[in-house]
């Protein structure tokens, strides 16, 4: 340990001894920089996340509800109790109009909560989805149960929704892609590792289960489980891995009707695209290769495999909505076996949760009004602002880009939208009928109408005042083809803002977060797009090549971070990801230096320099637990890195952070040589 974090330590003994006799006072509120969060055992040059976080790890150990816990999920939990806080009030409000929000909120959570009801009747409210399929009569009929389906919500074979065209972001097309998989990647159905064929086989208990609950045979059950996973791992086969389907271009694939039809000659779409009731001309194909594909197995497969498969399909989507048995039985997979958890999470949390899918505006309108005050709103804008104009500094001193695209950079930069808090105008929700009536009708009904409002915009103009994510949602977004970031009032929280903390704090918390999603529309993917939405190419050949250069560079680095065991991150994978952490935590840094000269510098507070409360504040937001199966699974599936390599992977690119720390080579095992560190934005 160096001299500055001995004189530190004994600073900060100082402060808890004089913390814990004024808390004998005074109830007092957390402060910004917890020192019990930390261990001075660590040194910073070795594992800033620890040194940072290992108090708070310590302290407190990972719920048995849940696969990865920390600053984002303990945050989650503080939203769910405000608004369950909520929802109590409008459960008693009988007064509430029929057909109202506040009418439909009450009856879609009381529906919810009825677990006696919904066990009681288990299948039998979407007996009517059986029917449906079990009366088809041959395959020329399929293109029509299908479009059925799709219009409640329950995905079979592929997807289909309503999206910008992403080279002309003016208008609204259609866009189908691949789908109809029970598991979270196709690679689960392919791979030969051991987590894989243990996820699979669990997969098919999975199946057989579900299918015995709905009152088939053993024998009969087994059955189905063989059809299933003979037709689904067919269609993995020729499904996209993620990696594939992060470039744009591989997934814009305009064609005609007419020509969609030619490759796919055993899928009547217009039956299909009739039932679903849109009309279009032309559309966006994601992968022609799978479809072509379906067509085969369309082909080839009897009757019999579509039927069974889409009855699954029924299954698995209701599978949480009508009752203990089959709820349980998706727990236990999607739940302990994907991803660990121990134990579902209290019912009421789990109702909310569909209740947020479902309707979340109506939610977030009444969240809004009680929870958003507007000197959040304010002091974001500002915080913005100051993000922006360091990005541009940062652009214009890049020594490895030239004029000409930095011109197109600081142009997409200045027009990019900043939505923050809650939508201008909400969704009307006048057409969802939702009422006293069992769990999953309701939950259906919310889907048919999401759904319906999404496939409505084909053909209209685009509505650049939509949002992604519901106001309570502790989360933040770039959407490349609006070239917008977007940012909920959920988030605008401790630990990522603190409407009265000192810049340092927030610049290394939300800051960091303004950041990142400025950076996205930079980064491997992002900058694809242009400064209007329109995918097109404005690098000039050069600079394509050094951004790539100094890109492979994170790739390197995090193909080689070992997270469990022998397993690393995937740095490609992950690398849009990545290059938003490294180009956000460094913009941000930027600003809060723009800001410390144009306000002047503080003090130290809790003995710490703004520098070093920067970084902290940004370790701070990255600390979680995480279950093995989760872990795996994260690498696997990506695109984010764990906690921990969003922090040490990411600080000792910065030589801001050595010198905050005083950190050299001979007190540092993590010290990166300056010629080998990445650097981009």
């Amino acid at each position: 340990m160096n001299k500055l974090f001995q004189a530190t330590l004994t600073l900060f003994l100082a402060i808890l001894i004089i913390s814990a006799f004024n808390s004998c006072k005074q109830p007092s509120s957390p402060p910004a920089i917890d020192v019990n969060n930390m261990n001075f055992n660590y040194a910073p040059g070795d594992d800033f996340y620890r040194f940072v976080n290992y108090g708070w790890l310590q302290n407190n150990p990972i719920p048995d509800e849940y696969s990865r816990y920390g600053s984002f999920e303990k945050l989650a939990e503080e939203n769910e109790e405000k608004l369950y806080e909520l929802l109590v009030k409008i459960r008693r409000d009988r007064s509430a109009e029929q057909g109202s929000n506040r009418q439909k909120i009450r009856d879609f959570f009381n529906s919810a909560m009825d677990t006696v009801t919904q066990t009681q009747l288990g299948t039998e409210p979407i007996t009517f989805l059986f029917d449906r399929i079990e009366n088809i009569e041959n395959k020329d009929h399929l293109p029509e149960v299908i479009a059925y389906l799709h219009k409640k919500g329950i995905n079979s074979v592929f997807g289909l929704r309503a999206d910008q065209d992403r080279k002309n972001t003016e208008q609204v097309i259609a866009s189908i892609g691949q789908g109809g998989l029970g598991m979270t990647d196709r690679d689960y159905y392919l791979n030969q590792d051991s987590r894989s064929i243990e996820i699979r086989e669990n997969y098919e208990l999975f199946i057989e289960k579900m299918f015995i609950l709905a009152g088939y045979s053993k024998r009969n059950a087994k059955e189905a489980r063989r059809m299933i996973m003979e037709l689904e791992t067919s269609m993995a086969e020729t499904s996209m891995t993620r990696l594939e389907r992060r470039d744009p271009y591989a997934t814009y694939n305009k064609m005609t009707l007419h020509e969609l039809q030619d490759i796919t000659p055993y899928y009547n779409w217009s039956l299909y695209l009739d039932k679903i009731a849109i009309d279009i001309q032309d559309l966006n194909v994601g992968q022609p290769l799978f479809f072509s594909h379906i067509n085969k197995l369309l082909e080839e497969k009897p009757l019999e495999y579509w039927k069974t498969y889409l009855k699954w399909n029924v299954l698995r989507s209701a599978a949480q909505y009508i009752g203990k048995n089959f709820e349980e039985a998706h727990f236990d997979f999607y739940g302990r076996v994907m991803t660990g958890s121990e134990k579902q999470r209290e019912r009421w949390k789990r109702a909310l949760a569909a209740l947020n899918f479902s309707m979340g505006e109506a939610v977030g309108q009444e969240y809004v009004a009680l929870h958003f005050p507007p000197e959040s709103k304010e002091r974001m804008i500002d915080l913005v602002e100051h993000l922006r104009v360091a990005f541009r500094e940062r652009i214009a001193n890049l020594d490895w880009m030239s004029n000409e695209t930095k011109a197109e950079a600081f142009a997409k930069l200045e027009v990019m939208n900043v939505k923050i808090g809650y939508p201008d105008s909400w969704i009307d929700y006048t057409d969802l009928v939702i009422k006293d009536q069992p769990y999953v009708l309701n939950y259906l009904a919310a889907r048919e109408f999401n759904i319906r409002r999404n496939l409505d915009e084909i053909g209209q103009p685009v509505n650049r005042d939509k949002w992604f994510m519901s106001p309570q949602t502790v989360n933040a977004y770039y959407n490349p083809t609006l070239n917008e970031i977007v940012f909920p009032a959920a988030i605008l929280q401790p630990p990522f803002f603190y409407p009265n903390g000192d810049d340092a704090v927030n610049f290394g918390a939300i800051g960091m977060v303004i950041g990142h999603e400025m950076t996205h529309g930079f980064d491997d993917r992002g900058r694809r797009f242009a400064k209007d939405g329109n995918l097109r190419d404005w690098w000039t050949e050069e600079d394509s090549k050094r951004f790539e250069e100094r890109a492979e560079v994170l790739v390197e680095q995090f193909n080689n971070y070992v997270m469990l065991d022998s397993l690393t991150i995937n740095g490609r994978l992950s690398l849009g990801e990545n290059i938003a952490d490294l180009g956000g935590l460094t913009i941000a840094f930027h600003a809060l230096q723009n800001k410390l000269r144009q306000d002047g510098r503080s003090d130290k507070i809790d003995g710490f320099t703004p520098e070093q409360r920067f970084f902290i504040s940004y370790a701070q937001i990255w600390r979680n637990h995480m279950r093995d199966q989760r872990l795996m699974q994260q690498l696997n599936e990506g695109p984010h890195s764990p906690g921990e390599a969003r922090v040490n992977g990411i600080v000792y690119n910065m030589e801001e952070f050595y010198k905050a720390f005083e950190i050299t080579p001979e007190n540092s095992s993590r010290f990166i040589s300056p010629e080998a560190r990445a650097e981009i934005w």
